[in-house]
């Protein structure tokens, strides 16, 4: 190459991808998986569940003004983030038990980007047509009709744009209360913000973007491969049923040629734009559609179907020499699979044992170390304690304050006028001052640490919590 000659361009302009219009098993478990996701993200902020008079009623709320997360009759407090997190371990164990199992079915059925480009590109067959007719439309040039089917268009992909970003903001307050703000123009700027940016972003996904987003911004297609080995079901091209390929079926040629007639219906169907004849690609998100292409066709040409179908590489052999591949279950059940569902459902049992035995109280208690005490007039050693009492029911609770039986210690509490009990508000954290003294002649009053335990009793329901403290007292040695 010469000096002068301009260095290659590295960049390739996305060339569009126009799916044509397919039905079938795979077509119609994608359209349920649609409605029903979609059915759950845009109506679940508007699903009302009673708390109690001083607690939110909408179902699912993330209430990050109080921290708290609401799920219907479960309410996460900050310091049991531990349940997120088992959460998002189970989220990704189910994403690595599906996948090697059978492949990239997330990808295909129930991935956010899947869905909404589903949702996009079905608008879109609504207004341009099938695949034909939106190709003859991209290459048309500009007119008054072109012009109006694409404001229509655009405008419908805008007003679903919308709705996922509004969506997506109730579920972080009051859906209804938020929904009049908005439309009175009084909502916070940050509700206005963030519905901007994530309409924004859904329309330049799923109506621009597409495959572009699987294909360069999601890492999952280079993770996939070490979560899927020789036995995970995937969709494959069964060559050797296919091949050769031939579209002409009544020549004497095509006596010898395989099933295949490279009607191209496979390419047509797929969101991604590949040919899974070529054989397994990164691009595949796994979607079954150009099963349910190739099967028509071979219906149509009285054929066997399953020339396009799921398969593990280690039924290939067998398939090729006519004998009979491994039962799917033994694919499904294998000690890959089995280690995961077995750890997706120990994290889960554990989830759900920790959520059964925690109580509705809970308190935590600081010693005031500066000083580590106080002498009284009288000689007493006296340690103070800031005590936070959280009551996680949906009622004002009364606590009852005590020491542990087995010490002579004596408690007061800050403002309760020589009472040990307090009133803590409905789903609310109260911080309390006690105050512990020893008298002269008590044996913690000369000890150096005396350790000793606090109680709370929930009086209304006799729940009880404690926790494990010291008291200081005057070293006389």
């Amino acid at each position: 190459m010469s000096t002068t000659d301009p260095a290659p361009s590295l960049y390739a302009a996305r060339v569009p991808i126009f799916p044509r219009r397919v039905s079938g098993w795979f077509r119609r478990f994608k359209w349920v998986v649609m409605i029903v996701t979609l059915g759950i993200y845009y109506l679940t902020p508007w699903i009302r569940w009673d708390r109690g008079p001083s607690l939110p009623d909408q179902a699912v709320l993330v209430d990050l003004a109080h921290r708290r997360f609401y799920f219907f009759w479960i309410e996460i407090w900050p310091d049991e983030f531990y349940f997120v997190a088992g959460l998002l371990v189970m989220a990704g164990l189910g994403l690595f038990l599906f996948t090697s199992a059978l492949g990239r079915v997330w990808c295909g059925y129930a991935c956010p980007q899947t869905v909404w480009t589903d949702l996009f590109i079905l608008v879109e067959r609504w207004i341009e047509g099938d695949r034909n007719a939106r190709v003859r439309l991209h290459k048309a040039p500009w007119s008054l009709r072109k012009f109006r089917l694409r404001i229509t268009k655009w405008t419908s992909w805008l007003i679903i744009s919308l709705a996922t970003g509004g969506a997506w903001v109730f579920y972080f307050t009051d859906a209804p209360d938020l929904a009049r703000d908005m439309l009175a123009f009084g909502a916070h700027p940050v509700a206005y913000t963030t519905i901007a940016i994530l309409t924004g972003t859904t329309f330049l996904f799923g109506g621009f973007a597409r495959e572009q987003v699987c294909m360069y911004m999601c890492p999952w297609p280079r993770i996939q491969g070490a979560m899927m080995d020789q036995e995970t079901l995937t969709i494959a091209y069964r060559d050797w049923r296919g091949e050769p390929r031939s579209k002409h079926r009544k020549t004497e040629q095509a006596k010898s040629a395989g099933d295949c007639v490279d009607c191209m219906a496979c390419v047509n169907v797929c969101p991604m734009g590949i040919d899974i004849r070529d054989g397994q690609q990164m691009e595949c998100i796994t979607c079954g559609l150009c099963i349910d292409a190739c099967d028509d066709i071979m219906k149509r040409l009285g054929k066997p179907t399953g020339l396009i179908g799921y398969l593990a590489l280690s039924d290939e052999a067998a398939e090729r020499s006519g004998s009979t591949p491994t039962p799917i279950w033994k694919h499904v059940l294998r000690p890959r699979t089995i280690l995961y569902t077995t750890l997706w459902s120990l994290v889960g049992i554990g989830l759900v044992y920790a959520l059964f035995i925690r109580s509705d109280i809970d308190l935590t208690v600081s010693p005031q170390r500066n000083p580590t005490f106080v002498t009284l007039s009288d000689g007493s050693i006296r340690n103070i304690y800031d005590v936070r009492l959280r009551n996680q029911s949906g009622n004002a609770r009364e606590f009852h304050i005590h020491l542990s039986s087995d010490t002579i210690l004596r408690i007061e509490l800050e403002g309760t006028e020589q009472s040990q009990s307090v009133v803590v508000p409905a789903d609310s954290i109260l911080l309390q001052r006690v105050y512990v003294t020893a008298r002269p002649q008590d044996p913690a009053a000369t000890a150096d640490v005396t350790e000793f335990r606090f109680w709370v009793e929930d009086l209304d329901s006799g729940s009880r919590a404690f926790k494990d403290t010291t008291f200081n007292g005057k070293d006389t040695e």
